[in-house]
């Protein structure tokens, strides 16, 4: 049989219908042709919409394609008093819809991925976030010299100019204003962006320009403390024009427009020419305040900086941390695997579920990430709130798992908390040795922790609960929280995992 010929180019410009929507708000849409209907895949589209996109890769049997505009909205959407951005694209539907879209592409993911058969008898519900609309603590935003206003047509072409905001759909390089609140972040401080933009545009400093990799003004990222109610501001320029730039002077005009709610104000230098808000080689400084802002959560506190990796919904943070708790004590503890004495928090961050699980009692707890300020981060806020009795290592989980032998047979529980790709196949075989009595794993990408989860099986884990977290509404994102305990008949001789097939 004659293989089908590609049918688009990169680049290639569609009009398409979104019929529905899979795991990952990917829109399904179909093109008609002689050999039948061809699919194309588009990301952060809402079934029922009408769309121009432009293909972004081309395959035999599929397509995929970036919006670039909505001619025509979904018969679900709704109105909402927010400025539409490219970060919450499911906004304008209901939040009774949105979980819809998730939880039912979500189980299916564990169907197919994880061949979870019964998955009704596991699965224990879905977590809302307590906020549904700003609930970030932190944003960037982009300066360009190329881009528009929100109020443009999404037809047109970008023009010359000094912008800031997100980047426009489906560019890298054209950035659409921020005029206002985008329903995610902080109302006061987004209300101020196009005042903070004339600002540094009376520089006269150019705004970066992305194609031809040159220009002054690049990022600008907040933090915001929930707890505290303070704001953390890093302005990102190059190091060219940096004689003509008054950094003093706009601190005083920021402190001037948040008063008690500035924190600090950084001014950092990246010359870089990628697309990154941090460079390889750039240097900050603290023009004024302090370089961290305070967050608050199940009574810890935790000195955040601009670098530090920290939960962008705390509210909703606390449910999922109350969930691993939950999960991590509950009774009775199977009789298998390790003995209790010790409990491993892999890819813990700041050590927010490592303090947590020590405060309430759950034996040594070690806390290990690859990160090094993370590690910093995690230390000091243990000294800070005073939790004895855990330990945190800067190293990789995969090494640092063969490095200390001395834990084997002492492991009771291994909390997991990996990047979206999910766990490395060796890394696993080594949690997999330990021979942990239970696992609780959080993840942020159910589809690699239902790959995750094949491999955990055939060593003798048995999936008993899981639940779905909402942690970033309005967007595609959902998390999961799972309880594993090792099978009574589970293999006993760790030597043989070397054996079992990783995904």
């Amino acid at each position: 049989m004659a293989h089908r010929k590609r049918l688009f180019h990169k680049g290639a410009p569609l009009e398409l219908e979104v019929n529905d929507v899979a795991f990952g708000g990917k829109g399904i849409a179909k093109v008609p042709t002689d050999d039948g209907d061809f699919t194309v895949f588009v990301p952060n589209a809402i079934a029922g919409q009408k769309v121009r996109a432009r293909v972004s890769l081309c395959k035999r049997r599929h397509a995929e394609a970036k919006i670039t505009s909505v001619l025509h909205r979904s018969p679900l959407e709704i109105e909402v008093p927010y400025q539409p951005i490219p970060g919450a694209p499911y906004i304008t539907l209901p939040l009774e819809a949105q979980r819809e879209l998730k939880e039912r592409t979500t189980l299916e993911v564990y169907r197919r991925i994880g061949a979870l058969e019964n998955i009704s008898d596991r699965y224990e519900g879905w977590v809302d976030s307590p906020l549904s609309f700003h609930y970030r603590n932190k944003m960037e935003y982009s300066f360009s010299a190329i881009g528009r206003g929100p109020d443009a047509d999404p037809d047109a072409d970008f023009g010359d100019g000094f912008h800031l905001g997100f980047k426009a759909r489906g560019t890298w390089w054209a950035v659409e204003d921020l005029e206002g609140d985008s329903g995610l972040f902080d109302a006061e401080m987004e209300r101020l962006l196009p005042a903070f933009r004339q600002w540094c545009e009376e520089t006269g400093l150019p705004a970066w320009h992305a194609p031809r990799r040159e220009g002054f003004f690049r990022f600008l990222v907040v933090r915001r403390s929930v707890a505290e109610n303070q704001l953390l501001i890093n302005l990102v320029t190059t190091s060219h024009g940096l004689d003509s730039f008054d950094a003093a002077a706009l601190g005083a005009w920021l402190e001037e427009m948040l008063g008690g709610r500035l924190a600090g104000f950084i001014h950092t230098l990246n010359d870089d020419t990628g697309e990154r808000v941090e460079a390889r080689d750039g240097s900050s400084t603290l023009v004024l305040g302090k370089d961290h802002v305070v967050e608050r959560l199940h009574g810890l506190s935790f000195e955040i900086r601009m670098k530090s990796f920290f939960q962008t919904n705390p509210a909703c943070a606390e449910r999922l941390y109350a969930q691993v708790l939950s999960y991590a004590f509950e009774e009775p503890v199977p009789k298998t695997g390790g003995t209790g004495g010790v409990t491993l928090d892999l890819f813990c961050g700041t050590g927010t579920i490592a303090q947590l699980l020590a405060r309430h009692g759950k034996g040594r707890v070690v806390g290990v990430d690859l990160i090094e300020q993370a590690i910093m981060d995690a230390r000091r806020s243990a000294e800070r709130n005073g939790v004895k009795g855990l330990e945190f290592h800067a190293a990789d989980v995969g090494r640092f798992l063969l490095d200390h032998p001395e834990y084997a047979g002492r492991i009771g529980t291994i909390v997991l908390d990996p990047p979206r790709s999910g766990i490395s196949p060796k890394s696993l075989r080594k949690v997999i040795r330990l021979r942990a009595q239970r696992l609780v794993y959080v993840s942020c990408n159910p589809a690699t922790q239902a790959r995750d989860l094949i491999a955990l099986k055939e060593s003798g884990y048995e999936l008993k609960r899981f639940k779905l977290v909402d942690q970033f509404p309005h967007t595609a994102h959902v998390e999961a929280v799972a309880l594993l305990e090792m099978n009574a008949q589970a293999v006993s001789d760790a030597d043989g995992l070397d054996e079992i097939a990783m995904p």
